[in-house]
């Protein structure tokens, strides 16, 4: 089936040789980027109405946990006990991967001893220590906005992470676990830019965000490296239509070649 196709454009080296091991035809693979870098960046002007939405006071820290997993959110929680009691100005916001787990989210975090909000429920719910549940739907990625620090999630447990790119293009320091299959290269450039750092727990996580916020420079800094990265891995998008129109030209070419009625001698150069 693999062998049918003319052309797969592939985000890594890695790609492309399992989609090659899988038995694709080398000759039409090729390496052309991950086009999520090439969304629209954002600006970054302050957002007062949707902040105090989330029910986030102007002064308020938040850090703010994408897409995440059962045991990840357990361990946040622990790390942010931990945190709270240094900053109280610091709010964790979960956003479970599977809204449907947000009872179950919900319920662990008053048992953890902590005032929980959600925010489809949310209306002014005060200040001091306490855990924000997202619990709408296409929200996140403008949530990351709000944030001060950024975990993305299914990365402390073995999901294979979830987009790093989310916070990255807001500018925000990105925290995620070691298991980052799904989104490995992305990973290994955040980290190779001081742009995003691997945890494997409650102690790292209260480690990185406690220095972030006690040293606003460092912490700008670092978010300044991630966007940094999205910038730099632009291209993705040019890169595949250049594959593709090329090979429609040749297609058409083909098939302009052939004579009235008859057959192309390679029909796999004559699908597009």
């Amino acid at each position: 089936m693999l062998r049918a196709l003319s052309l797969c454009l592939m985000q890594s080296t890695r790609d492309a040789e399992r989609i090659v091991a899988l038995g694709a035809e080398p000759s039409g693979v090729h390496i052309t980027g991950n086009i999520k870098f090439d969304q629209p960046l954002p600006a970054q002007s302050p957002d007062a109405a949707f902040r105090k939405s989330l029910s986030v006071g102007e002064r308020e820290h938040l850090l703010l946990a994408g897409s995440t997993h059962p045991v990840e959110e357990e361990q946040l929680v622990a790390a942010y006990q931990t945190l709270s009691r240094t900053h109280p100005s610091l709010v964790l916001m979960l956003v479970p991967r599977h809204i449907e787990r947000v009872d179950r989210v919900e319920a662990m975090v008053w048992e953890a001893g902590l005032a929980c909000h959600r925010r489809s429920r949310s209306t002014d719910v005060g200040y001091g220590p306490r855990v924000i549940i997202l619990d709408t739907r296409g929200e996140l990625a403008r949530a990351y906005h709000e944030a001060t620090v950024a975990f993305v999630g299914g990365t402390l447990v073995p999901v294979g992470g979830h987009n790093l790119l989310e916070p990255a293009v807001w500018g925000k320091p990105v925290l995620f676990g070691p298991y980052t299959d799904h989104c490995a290269e992305t990973a290994t450039w955040l980290l190779e830019a001081g742009g995003g750092f691997q945890v494997h727990g409650p102690e790292d996580i209260v480690r990185y965000v406690d220095e972030w916020l006690v040293h606003q420079g460092r912490r700008e800094s670092v978010g300044g490296a991630a966007r940094q990265v999205v910038m730099d891995n632009q291209g993705a998008l040019q890169r595949s239509l250049h594959f593709i129109e090329a090979q429609l030209a040749s297609s058409l070419l083909a098939s302009q070649s052939t004579p009235s009625g008859g057959r192309a001698a390679d029909p796999a150069m004559a699908r597009p």
